[in-house]
């Protein structure tokens, strides 16, 4: 009637179809049930696009990664009648009124599509009922990392895609186009690796609550460049290794000149190992880099060690010698070498000084001798100074233990014996 005709144009809650919705007549289907409900499993092709690897997180074990998905699959009730067969597009709206498939990323940790300026999605509806549904997503999943022959290594990543509810009865998940379903961008580029490869792959993933799963997978290896962990690391580890031999060439009673660079070196190889642990998850194995700047540090603890042992056998060499001599406890006659230990300074072999004296300056010792002459002529304890100064190097080679010679070959042929067994097992 009229009255009945009145009634529904004034009834607000009834929302008009769109001239798209009714050109695919949604509303006369169920789309919250599959495409061929009931029966042989649905086919669903994909491919993907890379556009970017955003990062790769070694604290995290994660990688961030930017793509195309496109999905590929056949719903007859989305057919329609086209006189020129061509297809229709649609964004975002569409796609809450209709059957998609319901894929996820398989240990994802964020996702997330992009919609600046709107929804990055579009659906592609042919008038065969033939669906193209593609979305730009951004992603980061986890990879399972080894970092064994860290910053040497090579890490082999994946990304993992699989229907949540169809298992392979209900749902077939295959590449669109095989080995040629994935694609890359030409300019993907990472700061710390180098991108091998890509690659696709499938399987099937099984839950013992609900069955098989198909699962597609994007595999790609990446390899970390070495370069700047040899300017950051390596590099300044072999410098304070070589660093600590020049204590071998320093006079073995110049105590506080080779007691200072020894522990100035451990401090510093010290520092460098913690900067590197800190930005490395804390894993439970030993990695590449642990090896070598562990071996680093205990050479230059070895050469600390080494000149303890110097000074300690130099002590009981002396003892000895002062016995022989029958020399009284509390006086002693200093030699040369051994005064310039405490005052840093050139002594005469012939003065017996006392142990209360050794805080006397050089510039002291020489002004008393110049006072005393009284003339211009230079007495013979300063001329023997002054030939010292042209034979400062063959003093150093006289007074230098046994140990300090041996050690000038042994640590620089042992240490590049392990580099090149290094270098040679990670490389």
């Amino acid at each position: 009637s009229k009255r009945e005709i009145k009634m529904r144009k004034l009834d607000s809650t009834k929302v008009r179809p769109l001239k798209s919705e009714q050109l695919l007549r949604i509303e006369d289907h169920d789309f919250a049930l599959r495409p061929g409900f009931g029966g042989s499993p649905i086919p669903v092709g994909i491919d993907v696009q890379v556009e970017s690897i955003d990062s790769i997180s070694e604290v995290d074990m994660d990688f961030t990664m930017t793509l195309y998905l496109r999905h590929y699959w056949k719903d007859e009730r989305l057919s329609f009648r086209s006189n020129k067969n061509k297809s229709m597009t649609f964004d975002g709206r569409l796609i809450k009124k209709i059957w998609v498939p319901d894929v996820f990323f398989v240990h994802s940790k964020r996702s997330f599509i992009h919609d600046t300026t709107v929804e990055n999605v579009m659906l592609r509806v042919y008038p065969d009922g033939n669906v193209l549904f593609s979305l730009r997503i951004t992603v980061s999943a986890m990879c399972f990392m080894d970092f064994s022959r860290f910053p040497l290594d090579t890490q082999n990543c994946s990304l993992e895609l699989e229907s949540y509810a169809y298992n392979e009865d209900d749902l077939m998940l295959y590449w669109k186009h095989g080995n040629k379903s994935l694609s890359t961008d030409e300019h993907i580029s990472l700061s710390q690796f180098f991108i091998e490869e890509f690659s696709a792959s499938s399987g099937l993933a099984f839950y013992s609550s609900t069955g098989w799963y198909n699962r597609l997978f994007i595999n790609f290896a990446l390899r970390r460049h070495i370069f700047f962990f040899v300017l950051q690391s390596y590099f300044p580890a072999m410098l304070m290794v070589m660093l600590s031999w020049v204590s071998f060439w320093i006079d073995r009673r110049a105590v506080p000149a080779r007691v200072s660079l020894g522990i100035t070196t451990v401090l510093t190889m010290s520092t460098i190992m913690t900067g590197v642990s800190a930005s490395m998850p804390q894993v439970s194995y030993i990695k590449a880099v642990d090896v070598y700047l562990w071996i680093s540090f205990l050479f230059v603890f070895l050469s600390v060690i080494e000149y303890a042992a110097v000074n300690y056998l130099t002590t009981i060499e002396e003892r000895k010698q002062l016995k022989k001599r029958g020399k009284a406890s509390g006086m002693y006659s200093i030699d040369a070498v051994q005064a310039m230990a405490f005052d840093g300074c050139f002594h005469d072999t012939d003065v017996d000084m006392d142990l209360t004296g050794f805080s006397d300056r050089c510039e002291e010792n020489e002004t008393r001798a110049g006072a005393a002459s009284g003339s211009n002529v230079d007495t013979p304890r300063l001329k023997r100074k002054r030939s010292l100064k042209g034979n400062v190097g063959r003093i150093i080679l006289q007074n230098n233990h046994v140990i300090d010679t041996y050690s000038r070959i042994i640590f620089p042929s042992v240490y590049i014996v392990f580099n090149f067994f290094y270098w040679g097992l990670y490389i």
